[in-house]
């Protein structure tokens, strides 16, 4: 995957200008959508995505790849494809289904309750992350994470990580309606994991949060 050049934000705020502009995909899915984008229920929220591109902003120095982005909706129940591939250049997006932690969603509804950093929570944590190296342990191949905000500080500690998961998949939904729950990690489907992987490398960031 090509990386944007060091001055990647000329380009960004070109792109997502103004308020009506942060995120033409809303407005018109078809017109920009990556493919794989699901247009109809995987949209991504303009409030949203200024809040990440605002994170964006404030962690660059930490990020050595700035052309992609993920954006986590966790307003969106587990149902619903709400981990978003963002290309910065052109502004497609792909949507895919992520689990949240059980600590989030002790009732297993599947719409994630409360953010937590508590070392033991098993929930998830809001705020910018730094993707890191990949390892494979008892999840498989996995990518390791590095919190940016004081909410997500204990991500390493915790290990909070990018993996796949049996749970996660259109499966689930059909036979529960929502996904299974993680310790805290973004839980992908095993068939999604690779393209995850392949867009979000090391020195890439993620951003997460509900509205």
């Amino acid at each position: 995957m090509a990386t944007s050049p060091m001055n990647p934000l000329s380009r960004r705020q070109a792109l997502f200008a103004g308020a009506g502009a942060a995120f033409a995909l809303c407005a018109a899915p078809a017109a920009f959508a990556a493919p794989g984008v699901n247009a109809l229920t995987g949209e991504l929220s303009p409030a949203l995505l200024r809040r990440a591109l605002a994170a964006f902003d404030r962690h660059q120095a930490r990020l050595t790849r700035r052309d992609q982005i993920g954006v986590v909706d966790f307003s969106a129940p587990s149902r619903q494809p709400r981990f978003h591939l963002v290309d910065l250049a052109n502004g497609g997006t792909t949507s895919l289904l992520v689990a949240h932690g059980r600590g989030s969603d002790p009732g297993h509804s599947g719409f994630l309750e409360r953010f937590s950093n508590e070392v033991g929570s098993l929930a998830t944590s809001s705020g910018a992350y730094l993707v890191s190296e990949s390892y494979n342990g008892r999840h498989g191949a996995s990518r390791r994470l590095i919190g940016l905000d004081p909410q997500n500080s204990n991500a390493e500690v915790r290990a909070i990580v990018m993996h796949g998961a049996w749970y996660v998949g259109p499966d689930m939904i059909r036979d529960h309606g929502k996904l299974g729950r993680s310790e805290g990690c973004f839980a992908f489907a095993e068939k999604d994991l690779k393209q995850v992987f392949d867009r979000l490398t090391a020195g890439r960031m993620i951003y997460a949060d509900k509205l």
